[in-house]
């Protein structure tokens, strides 16, 4: 086993760059770990739309990064309280072989006394909470499979930030299935996320010897040209998410107008709106624009009132 010292690196793009590169650029024999702590960041799944997965105003106000990886599953919320695991071997022949990867963790967490189990195909839980979520990934002969552990997280922040508003979406995004959800600390209250990282090292290392790489400036460079052209683009962490419809109502002066939206990669592909907007030149302004909060903001601010509905109340019924 080789361990990938990340230096306690807390962006969520930079990690899964560094992720990334060493599952298309490092070949090893031997499998690689990479332990990473990120700080306050959603991580949404490769197929999924991101507006259904998080409450975007308390995102916003949190300052919460939204990153999408390249693993399917559902979303998960990371902070300097959850820790992060990642195998990285050659082959396909343990692609959904999640009991091979989980295996370790849940025997070190055995051996603290914390009686975590592998639930389902992929998740591990301790006494009906849910700790961690598992999910994997394959590039040409080579994959990850990567998992959280929930070691002293934020859990009412990871509420609500999963809290997808009341909206009307139609979409075939694959959707995260919501779990009651604990932290290992419940059990150990002396554990932090450094602790937990040195006693999987320690269990990992009883399997045979672990050997650690240091990478290059060379490979440093190489991973943040991967965050910037990647899980630094708006168009990878919220256009890729798929089609959708959305479908809102407000009230205003006594009278109900609706809005239908869809998007595709990200942008307005078409709208249309009942009530005294039905019909306005709105519908077709806004076609091709990001379907962004502020992004919309700003066209709306410059297009000016509708039937004299402010902007606002339009980035309401819009978004």
């Amino acid at each position: 086993m080789i361990y990938v010292d990340n230096h306690k690196m807390t962006d969520a793009r930079l990690n899964l760059a560094l992720e990334e590169y060493l599952l298309r650029h490092v070949p090893t024999e031997e499998p690689m770990v990479l332990f990473y702590v990120n700080q306050p960041a959603v991580i949404v799944g490769r197929n999924q739309n991101t507006l259904e997965e998080i409450d975007p105003d308390y995102v916003a106000a949190q300052g919460i990064q939204v990153v999408r990886r390249l693993s399917g599953g559902g979303a998960v919320y990371h902070d300097l309280g959850n820790l992060n695991f990642s195998f990285i071997t050659n082959g396909s022949r343990d692609l959904h072989n999640f009991q091979r990867f989980t295996a370790p963790v849940i025997r070190v967490l055995n051996q603290l006394n914390v009686p975590a189990v592998l639930q389902g195909k992929s998740n591990i839980y301790v006494e009906g909470k849910k700790i961690s979520g598992n999910a994997q990934y394959l590039a040409g002969n080579r994959m990850v499979s990567h998992g959280t552990i929930l070691v002293d997280s934020d859990l009412e922040a990871l509420l609500r930030a999963l809290n997808p508003r009341q909206v009307e979406i139609e979409s075939k995004a694959v959707q995260s299935i919501r779990a009651v959800v604990g932290n290992v600390a419940d059990w150990l209250p002396e554990m932090d996320v450094d602790s937990l990282r040195q006693a999987l090292l320690a269990g990992l290392s009883a399997d045979g010897p672990v050997e650690e790489m240091a990478l290059t400036a060379v490979d440093w460079d190489a991973v943040h040209q991967i965050k910037a052209e990647r899980y630094d683009t708006w168009e990878w962490n919220i256009g890729r998410s798929p089609f959708f419809v959305v479908q809102k109502r407000i009230n205003w002066a006594g009278t109900e107008i609706g809005a239908e939206v869809a998007v595709k990669n990200g942008r307005i592909q078409s709208l249309s709106f009942t009530g005294p907007l039905a019909g306005c030149g709105l519908q077709t302004h806004l076609i091709g624009h990001r379907y962004d909060p502020v992004a919309l903001a700003v066209t709306l601010d410059a297009y000016g009132p509708v039937h004299d509905l402010p902007a606002a109340q339009l980035l309401k019924l819009l978004y």
